[in-house]
């Protein structure tokens, strides 16, 4: 891997005009700058910390709604069909991401387990995918989607909470485990849930707040 170009460094902004420039805090620090357009690659660090501030993202903002078109259709495949097969002495049984989910609330001392399941792996992703795609569609027509600040705010909310890499590491090690016992098929939901992970993996790499350059520099309706 190539390593990140010099950084360029941003500048101090003094108090008085903070309410007059366009300005960026540092989110290990706190400390505040005027934000400054970057050349392809570079990015700007904290003075303070050495904290990434951002970056320039103009190419992966040009594939991030393809991006998230892709993560639906894997996060929907990953979701109906199942995610694993198992033959434990003649019996052989399967299950989905949501029948595992019913089996921990159907056991009355896995409930809030359950419930931390389906929002960390279901509800949470699936907003997060489902919000992008709601910013992003009508910005690839040039039109400005109603809330779009407040819908943005909520993506820099709900993100934390999604983990589906560490459900699919967990199934991985428990699938492992079994392999000793019974005869363990991998479902098509796990390879489609393999992929979803390293397509939100690079969904991730893509700060929402950058999206505010783009309503700024594009004209939108």
């Amino acid at each position: 891997m190539m390593p990140d170009p010099a950084p360029e460094v941003a500048r101090d902004v003094p108090a008085a005009d903070a309410g007059r420039r366009h300005l960026i805090a540092c989110i290990c620090c706190d400390a505040v700058y005027q934000r400054t357009d970057l050349a392809e690659g570079e990015r700007a660090q904290c003075l303070r910390c050495g904290g990434t501030l951002y970056r320039e993202s103009t190419r992966a903002y040009h594939r991030l709604l393809p991006l998230v078109v892709t993560a639906l259709i894997l996060f929907l495949v990953s979701n109906v069909f199942p995610i694993v097969e198992m033959d434990l002495k003649g019996i052989h049984t399967q299950t989905t991401l949501w029948g595992a989910v019913q089996a921990l609330y159907a056991d009355r001392n896995m409930a809030l387990v359950a419930l931390l399941v389906f929002a960390t792996t279901i509800l949470f992703p699936l907003a997060e995918m489902l919000m992008m795609l709601y910013l992003l569609a009508p910005m690839a027509r040039h039109r400005l989607p109603a809330g779009f600040e407040h819908v943005l705010r909520c993506i820099q909310r709900t993100r934390p909470w999604g983990m589906i890499e560490v459900y699919l590491l967990g199934v991985v090690v428990t699938l492992v485990k079994l392999s000793t016992v019974a005869d363990i098929v991998p479902g098509a939901a796990l390879w489609s849930f393999s992929a979803l992970v390293v397509v939100m993996a690079v969904m991730l790499s893509f700060d929402p707040r950058d999206l505010w350059q783009y309503v700024k520099k594009e004209p939108l309706q």
